[in-house]
């Protein structure tokens, strides 16, 4: 009896064991897509997030998406396409905010179903910039009607955008969430205590399992190396930095014969902009040619003496350029307001500099000529000091006089002489040669 129980008994207990070592959430198997929206918000990260997006829409095991967000902030045009994304997923959506959700990031954040945030992070400080009545009043309603959408509370984060706002503490009497002047920036634990947000937590696991979402597999999008350098290569800190090198390799490059380092670092520092831009999507070859178009017209007028039609419009060209590729109108200004402050700056200095420097030497002449070595800016005259002659031309009081056959030209003491008239050569001051009437 006992070896029967044994019998029926083990492949019971071995069945459990299998069992229980099978995730609980692996029963349905749903995938869960972790997409990071992290660093300035800008076209780089827009195709980024809609390419991550689209690909969890495209599996169809898929059944929620959770934005792992970690922003400053960044464009608003560019926020507002990625809250369309997230909105019109069929997908359920959670915003991570695990670290930062300021300016920009609060629009993406409160696009999603649920918010939650990890400990200490903070979501707010939504401003505008430039700030002004016209720009204000559009950013409050995206955030207002997409708070809406989501059943955020629509006030608190109309006071993350505007600092006119005051909003009172409904918890404890006589203190506020914000006041006038401020504008309100909401840490985890002031988040959770209003209510605006789901959950606290950075664990993926937790946060799904506290959602009810079952799943089997958490596929993580990672940023592939053109979208890290398209991100890079666009940022208000860089793009600065790249066109300063670009133009100080340039300016090296025209003062030195032959085509040489500064040239080719130059060369490096505007493909690496140029590419940048277009797999960003700021920028089309179209832009690249009218770059080209300018530096062509900038060649023609270094050949040709004179400043003027060719010069003009190779800068026109190259400015444009540089501002069609750049995230903005007012960034590509900025960035190029950088560069010609440091270009001004590097010329001075290899001005100044470059002549003791043997690698240097060709850009400007460092060869002083000398009065002690034999040389001179003008032919000796001292021998003509005292002659006399004859005035070819009447003194008014410049003119000409001929001595002993050579003609040279004079002015006399001040009193006007007709010609025939003989002179006597009393001075000579450089080219200055001054003559007086004899009788």
């Amino acid at each position: 009896m006992e070896k029967k129980i044994r019998t029926i008994l083990f492949p019971l207990v071995l069945l459990v064991m299998i069992l229980s070592a099978i995730p609980i959430h692996g029963e349905k198997g749903g995938n869960v897509y972790v997409i990071p929206i992290q660093g300035e918000i800008g076209p780089a990260v827009t195709q980024f997030v809609i390419k991550g997006i689209e690909k969890a829409e495209a599996d169809p095991d898929s059944v929620a998406i959770i934005f792992e967000i970690d922003t400053l902030g960044g464009r608003v045009d560019q926020a507002t396409r990625i809250r369309d994304a997230i909105m019109k997923t069929p997908l359920r959506t959670i915003s991570l905010i695990n670290n930062k959700a300021e300016s920009a990031g609060v629009l993406i954040s409160i696009a999603s179903e649920n918010i939650v945030m990890a400990k200490g992070a903070t979501i707010g400080s939504a401003e505008t910039i430039p700030y002004n009545e016209k720009n204000i009043s559009y950013w409050k309603g995206e955030l207002r009607t997409t708070a809406e959408q989501r059943g955020r509370d629509s006030r608190l984060v109309e006071a993350m955008a505007d600092r006119r706002i005051e909003i009172s503490d409904p918890y404890e009497a006589g203190k506020y969430i914000v006041q006038k002047g401020e504008l309100l920036n909401l840490t985890t634990q002031e988040a959770e205590r209003l209510g605006f947000i789901d959950y606290v937590s950075n664990n993926y696991e937790q946060i799904l399992k506290f959602f009810n979402i079952s799943y089997g597999t958490i596929i993580p999008v990672k940023p592939d190396f053109k979208m890290t350098i398209a991100q890079w290569v666009t940022s208000s800190v860089v793009l600065p930095m790249i066109l300063s090198i670009g133009f100080i390799g340039l300016l090296v490059e025209i003062f030195t014969p032959g085509f040489g380092l500064g040239g080719t670092v130059s060369l490096i520092a505007f493909s690496i902009f140029f590419g940048g831009s277009i797999l960003a999507g700021n920028a089309g070859f179209a832009v690249v040619l009218i770059f080209l178009t300018g530096i062509v017209l900038l060649v023609i007028e270094a050949i040709v003496p004179g400043f003027g039609a060719p010069g003009i419009g190779g800068i026109l060209c190259i400015i444009i350029s540089i501002v069609l590729a750049s995230e903005s109108v007012i960034l590509g200004l900025s960035s190029l307001a950088i560069a010609f402050v440091m270009t001004v700056i590097a010329a001075a200095l290899l001005l100044k500099y470059a002549p003791r420097n043997k690698y240097f030497d060709r850009i400007i002449l460092g060869v002083e000529l000398r009065k002690d070595a034999g040389f001179s800016s003008t032919s000796s005259k001292g021998e003509w000091l005292g002659l006399e002659g004859v005035a070819v031309t009447p003194l008014r009081p410049a003119g000409t006089i001929e001595v002993s056959g050579e003609k040279i030209d004079v002015v006399s003491e001040g009193e006007f002489i007709e010609k025939d008239e003989r002179v006597k050569i009393m001075k000579i001051e450089g080219r200055r040669i001054v003559v007086k009437k004899i009788n």
